[in-house]
């Protein structure tokens, strides 16, 4: 279960990065605080989906050959 914690997790420290990027870029003020916030949070969450995804890349083989024992 902690997987898939971590999974959610991670998902949704991107859409939040991403939400607040689009909105920084859509008000018609300019404020690059914002664009700086939401593109460092985005660009965090898919560091951590990456580091996620390569421990966990074997896995799937793992499980594979536990079943067919």
């Amino acid at each position: 279960m902690k997987k898939n914690n971590s999974q959610i997790l991670n998902t949704l420290v991107i859409i939040v990065g991403a939400v607040i990027l689009i909105y920084g870029m859509s008000v018609s003020e300019d404020s690059p605080y914002a664009k700086i916030i939401g593109l460092v949070i985005l660009m965090l969450g898919l560091y951590r989906a990456t580091q996620y995804w390569s421990a966990t890349k074997d896995d799937y083989k793992k499980d594979q050959e536990n079943e067919n024992e």
